[in-house]
Order: C-alpha cells, then sequence, then structure tokens
C-alpha cells in the first residue's frame, strides 16, 4: 500500500499553534510600543511643581547645572497664568530649599536683589542681554555670582572682589608657573626686548606728555600698553616689541574692562594700602626689575619678585605692597584669565564689560 503526507490527516492543534504564535508575535509588539510611551511620557512637563517624574533623569540634569537655550525661550513663550508654578529646577532639591542653584532665580522668576548697586544690575541687564542673544548655556557661575555679590561686599574676608566675584573658582594668592606656562614663557624670552624700551620710556621723563599718568604722591605712575581693555595707540608705537609680545599671549584680557597691561613704576619708600582688585576672574602677571627688598603681600603670604622671572598673583585678595630700597620699583603688569574661567564665560564676561570706547 502507497503511503502519501497528503493523505494524512493534519490534527487539528496544529492549526491552533499557527494562530497562537501570531497572537503571541502580536502581543509581543503591543508590549514593545506600550513601552516606549510609557519611556516617551516620564519626558518633564514645563510649569509642573518643578518636580521630575524620573529620578535618573533628575539626577543626570542637576550634574549638569545648565540651561539649554531652546528650553530657556521656550518658558517666555508661555502666558502669565501658566509662569505661576516655577520651571524645572537644574539643582537638588538641598539646593531648591536653599535658594543657591545655579540658575534657579531665571528658571524661577525670582527678582534680582533691591539693595544690589547700580552698577551690579547693569551687569545683570548685560547679562540677560547676552543670554537672550546668544543662550545660557554656561552662565549658570557668572549669574550666582551676579546675585551674590551684594552679600560678598558685606563679609569681611581675605578675598573680595569689589566689582564681580565669581564663584566655585580654585583661588589662591600666588599661582604656579603652570597655570599659565605659554604665556610666561613668551614674556621672560622677550624680557631683553621689553626692559630696553621700558628704559627708553622712562628716560624721556614720567611725565602726561610722555605718554605716563601719575597715580598719587607716593612717586606711583604708569605706562598703560592697554587701559580697561583699550589699547593706547601712542604708548603702543614707542613700545612696538612689547606690544607685539602682548598680542602674542594666549590669555591676555585685552577685549574688555578687566584687563591692562603698562609698566607701573613706584617710587623708593613707598608703601601701599591693602586693597583688593575688581575680579576673581583674571591672573596679574608681574615682569621686570624690582629692587631686594621690595616686598608684595598677597592673602598674608609674602613674595618678592625675581629680576627676568614672572610673578603670578591673584589680587582679588588683599594685597600690600612696600617699597625700602632706594631706587624705583619697575613691573610690566599684564591681566591674564583665570585659568579655570571657561571659553563660554570668557566671552560673556567680554560682552558684559565692553571697554568704554
Amino acid at each position: 500500500m502507497d503511503w502519501s503526507i497528503n493523505t494524512l490527516p493534519l490534527p487539528e492543534y496544529v492549526e491552533l499553534g499557527v494562530h497562537s504564535l501570531s497572537g503571541l508575535l502580536w502581543t509581543l509588539l503591543f508590549l514593545f510600543l506600550w513601552h516606549c510611551y510609557r519611556i516617551g511620557s516620564d519626558l518633564p512637563i514645563p510649569g509642573h511643581a518643578g518636580k521630575l517624574k524620573s529620578s535618573s533623569r533628575r539626577s543626570m540634569i542637576s550634574r549638569s547645572g545648565v540651561c539649554m537655550g531652546t528650553k530657556c525661550s521656550a518658558r517666555s513663550k508661555l502666558s502669565r497664568s501658566d509662569q505661576i508654578a516655577p520651571f524645572i529646577s537644574m539643582e537638588t532639591a538641598k539646593d531648591e530649599e536653599q535658594g543657591q542653584g545655579y540658575l534657579t532665580p531665571v528658571l524661577s522668576h525670582a527678582l534680582f536683589p533691591a539693595q544690589a548697586s547700580a552698577e551690579a544690575k547693569k551687569l545683570y541687564a548685560a547679562l540677560q542681554e547676552y543670554a537672550k542673544r546668544y543662550s545660557w548655556v554656561g552662565m549658570g557661575r557668572i549669574h550666582k555670582g551676579l546675585r551674590e555679590q551684594v552679600r560678598l561686599n558685606d563679609l569681611s574676608t581675605i578675598q573680595k572682589p569689589h566689582l564681580f566675584f565669581l564663584p566655585d573658582v580654585p583661588s589662591v594668592p600666588f599661582f604656579p608657573r603652570d597655570a599659565h606656562r605659554h604665556d610666561i614663557e613668551v614674556l621672560e624670552a622677550n624680557y631683553p626686548a621689553i626692559l630696553a624700551e621700558f628704559q627708553a620710556v622712562y628716560q624721556r621723563g614720567t611725565d602726561s606728555k610722555s605718554g605716563w599718568t601719575c597715580l598719587g604722591p607716593k612717586s606711583q605712575a604708569v605706562f598703560p600698553l592697554y587701559s580697561a581693555g583699550v589699547c593706547v595707540a601712542g604708548n603702543c608705537r614707542s613700545c612696538p616689541s612689547t606690544y607685539r609680545t602682548l598680542l602674542s599671549l594666549r590669555t591676555f584680557i585685552n577685549s574688555n574692562s578687566l584687563g591692562s597691561a603698562g609698566f607701573w613704576l613706584l617710587g623708593p619708600g613707598a608703601i601701599l594700602g591693602s586693597s583688593y582688585g575688581p575680579t576673581n576672574t583674571r591672573l596679574r602677571c608681574h615682569l621686570l626689575q624690582t629692587p631686594p627688598l621690595c616686598e608684595l603681600v598677597v592673602g598674608g603670604e609674602p613674595q618678592c619678585w625675581s629680576e627676568g622671572h614672572c610673578l603670578l598673583l591673584d589680587d582679588s585678595f588683599l594685597h600690600t605692597i612696600s617699597h625700602k630700597e632706594s631706587g624705583p620699583r619697575v613691573i610690566l603688569s599684564v591681566d591674564l584669565w583665570h585659568p579655570n574661567v571657561a571659553a563660554a564665560e570668557r566671552q560673556a564676561l567680554d560682552y558684559m564689560f565692553t571697554p568704554d570706547l
């Protein structure tokens, strides 16, 4: 007898198995789509009491500490009623309670401190204008610093920049050469040419007709090459090598009013009292000739200059200068960016402290 597969009756459970496999596949597809929907629904919703639905997403945003420009611009389009509840916080719950978050005041529409000085309010308006034109990204420390400047000015501390303080910047009175190795090596390599040009302008006299500016009765005078971010063209033409050296520096502050460069002269027997620099976003580099008994005390730490070698200091610390020698003390002072100030912050500060031309 001949047997054929076609003559065998198929059991009913085989047909049922095909339908069950198809149903299983459809069920898995449905579960996958539902999972994707749930993941998408965890995204933050503007105006939702400042809390995120996903704790992992909250911690990730908290560590970043920045506000994306698109989100910030989108907030301005919300209606007045929608803005009653604060926007998403970028900090931890503890920071929210203490109000110390970098951008918490921006995102919650908190007002700028009423007791702030006119200069601080002007800087705050400039920061808002910069962020509107570009982005809030990277502006957290600057915004926090402007709000805390009022409190800082009321404190008695060894470091107190009177104009602008950038928080969370590692600071010491004196910095090692490695902080700005390239620029220091450039300045020291050109020391002979810089010294020769100083001697030339010094021999012409230290009056205003020769480009010098007297700063008081202590025989203190300055021959500015850059003054508050503005090039003094006549003096730079008198010192072409020094001018070219300044332009070759990578971190020279020459685009805002926080930066200056020039020859500083201090007469014998002079003592400059305790004072603070305007900001902690810069370091001041000193080079040239100084007598051995001329001392600089910054933040309680004394230091002496060494001829032909750079001295790097943060003048936002309380500092004094005493000159007990018979000859004049001469330095080339150059303002450099603090190495911890980011490129985005430098650009914003250039905008905020635009020189008065």
